[in-house]
C-alpha cells in the first residue's frame, strides 16, 4: 500500500478508536427526558412550526381494529399544503434528496404531495427505559460496524458518527415477534407491471423481547424468513437470515431452491449481488433499506436537516396495486410526503475495496431511526438509483414500520419495484405473541421444503 494510503488508514483508525470507546455522559443522557425524546430526537418544533413538537407519537388503536387488519389512514380528511414537482422543484431544492429531483426531470408527470406533518412514531415504555439505558453503556466495536451494551432499545439516541447512527437504524424499533403475506412488483422501463415474488415474510426481532435482558442476550439481533409461494416457477423458494449485532461473529444465510431441493448456506446475499426477490433490479444490501454488512464503504454523519420524505403512508398500503403501481413511478396521488429532520451519513468506497455504487447518501428519520430514503452513484459520479420506504403507521404495537412497503428505481434504465407489499392481500404487517426460534432454523426450512 502506499505510504499516503497507510497514514490516511491509520489516522482513520485512530479517529475511529477516540470516539468508539467513549459513551455518552449521564448528563447528556438525561436530555432523553427532558429536550429530546425517549429515542433521541428534538422534542421541539422547528422555528417555523412546519415541524410540530413531539407530544408522544400516535398510539391509539382504531376502533374496530384486529390485528392482521389493514389499518386506515389516521388523516383521512387531509390535503396537501402543496405540490412540487418539475416546474417548481427549484423553488424547494433544499428540502429534496437529489434522488427525488432525478424522478422529477425524469418524468414530468412525477410530483411529490406535502401534506401537515405528524410526528406519530411511538414505542412501548420498555423500550424507552432501555434507550435511557444504552446511552451511557452502548458502544461501537468491529471498528464501526458492530455493537456492545446495548438491548431492547436505540443503541446511540444521542449519536457522534455516521456509524452509531447506522446501528441505529438496524435496530429501529418495528415490533418484536411479526409476520405479514407479501408480493414483490416491478415495473419495467416500457411500463408493464408484473409480480416478481409472493409468500410470507416473518421476522423474530428478539433484541426486543421485553423477557429477554442485555446479560442473556446472545447477540443475534434479527432472525427474519420469506417463504415464497408464487408464481408458480418460485413457489417453495426461501431466505433465511440470522444478523448478529458484531460484525466478528457469523451472519447466517441460507436459502432453499426447490429445483436442488435442499437447505444451502448463501454468503453471495449480500453487498452488491443482484437481488433475485426483485428480479434484479435491486442489489442485496438495498433490501430493507440496509441488509448486511456494510463494511466496504466509509460512513460520514453529515448532520441534520429537514426534508421532504414519505411518511404516514397507510392510505398507500391499503391501495389497490392496479393504482399505486403505476408506469415509471409509483401513483403520486397515493404517496403522502410530508417535513421531517432527518440525519444525513454519506457512505464513500474504502480504500481497497469493490462495490458497483461507490457513493451513496443516506437520510435517517430523526423519531423512527429509519432510512426513508437514500441515493446512490455509479463508478462514473453519475446518479444512479434512489430508493425508499412508505413507512406504514401501525399505532397498536405501537411503531412506525420501514421494514414494509419500500422499494427503489433505477434512474438509468426506468425500472423500479415496490417491495414487502401487503396490498390486497389477506393480512397487514400482523404482530404475534411470539415466533419460536426453531421455526428460523435451517432444519426447519429444509421440512417446509420437504413438504
Amino acid at each position: 500500500m502506499h505510504r499516503k494510503h497507510i497514514l490516511a488508514a491509520l489516522i482513520g483508525s485512530l479517529a475511529f478508536v477516540s470516539q468508539a470507546g467513549a459513551s455518552v455522559s449521564a448528563d447528556e443522557a438525561a436530555k432523553l427526558k427532558t429536550t429530546l425524546t425517549p429515542l433521541g430526537a428534538e422534542r421541539a418544533a422547528n422555528k417555523e412550526g412546519t415541524i410540530p413538537a413531539w407530544d408522544g407519537g400516535l398510539t391509539k388503536t382504531p376502533a374496530g381494529y384486529k390485528p392482521g387488519d389493514a389499518r386506515p389512514d389516521p388523516f383521512p380528511g387531509e390535503k396537501p399544503l402543496l405540490s412540487i414537482n418539475a416546474k417548481n422543484m427549484d423553488q424547494h431544492a433544499a428540502k429534496l434528496s437529489d434522488g427525488v429531483k432525478a424522478l422529477m426531470k425524469k418524468y414530468p408527470d412525477f410530483r411529490i404531495d406535502v401534506y401537515p406533518t405528524h410526528r406519530t412514531a411511538a414505542a412501548p415504555q420498555y423500550v424507552y427505559d432501555n434507550t435511557f439505558k444504552n446511552a451511557t453503556r452502548a458502544k461501537l466495536v468491529d471498528n464501526g460496524h458492530g455493537t456492545e451494551g446495548a438491548y431492547g432499545g436505540t443503541p446511540f439516541p444521542i449519536p457522534k458518527d455516521g456509524y452509531e447512527v447506522f446501528q441505529n437504524h438496524r435496530l429501529a424499533w418495528t415490533g418484536t415477534y411479526v409476520q405479514a403475506p407479501v408480493r414483490v412488483w416491478v415495473v419495467t422501463a416500457d411500463g408493464r407491471r408484473a409480480m416478481a415474488s409472493g409468500g410470507t415474510q416473518s421476522f423474530r426481532r428478539q433484541y426486543y423481547d421485553p423477557e429477554g435482558s442485555l446479560e442473556k442476550f446472545d447477540g443475534y439481533y434479527a432472525l427474519g424468513k420469506f417463504a415464497v409461494s408464487e408464481p408458480g416457477s418460485k413457489a417453495g423458494e426461501a431466505i433465511l437470515a440470522h444478523d448478529n449485532l458484531n460484525a466478528s461473529n457469523p451472519r447466517g444465510l441460507w436459502q432453499y431452491l426447490v429445483g436442488q431441493r435442499r437447505v444451502r448456506k448463501a454468503p453471495s446475499v449480500a453487498y452488491d449481488t443482484p437481488d433475485s426477490v426483485t428480479s434484479g433490479i435491486g442489489l442485496f444490501d438495498e433490501a430493507f433499506n440496509l441488509f448486511g454488512p456494510i463494511d466496504k464503504h466509509n460512513l460520514k454523519l453529515v448532520g441534520k436537516r429537514e426534508l421532504y420524505i414519505p411518511y404516514n403512508n397507510n392510505r398507500a398500503a391499503s391501495a389497490k396495486v392496479a393504482d399505486l403501481v403505476t408506469p415509471n413511478t409509483l401513483n403520486p396521488s397515493l404517496v403522502r410526503w410530508e417535513l421531517h429532520r432527518v440525519w444525513e451519513v454519506e457512505a464513500t468506497l474504502a480504500e481497497g475495496k469493490r462495490h458497483v455504487v461507490p457513493k451513496r447518501k443516506y437520510y435517517i428519520d430523526e423519531d423512527s431511526w429509519q432510512i426513508i430514503l437514500f441515493d446512490g452513484w455509479d463508478a462514473k459520479g453519475e446518479l444512479w438509483r434512489t430508493n425508499y420506504t412508505l413507512t406504514l403507521l401501525a399505532p397498536d404495537i405501537p411503531a412506525l414500520v420501514g421494514n414494509m412497503f419500500w422499494g427503489g428505481y433505477d434512474l438509468q434504465t426506468g425500472a423500479y419495484y415496490l417491495n414487502m407489499a401487503s396490498n390486497e392481500l389477506s393480512a397487514q404487517y400482523k404482530p404475534l405473541a411470539t415466533l419460536p426460534r426453531s421455526f428460523f432454523s435451517p432444519e426447519e426450512l429444509a421440512n417446509e421444503g420437504a413438504r
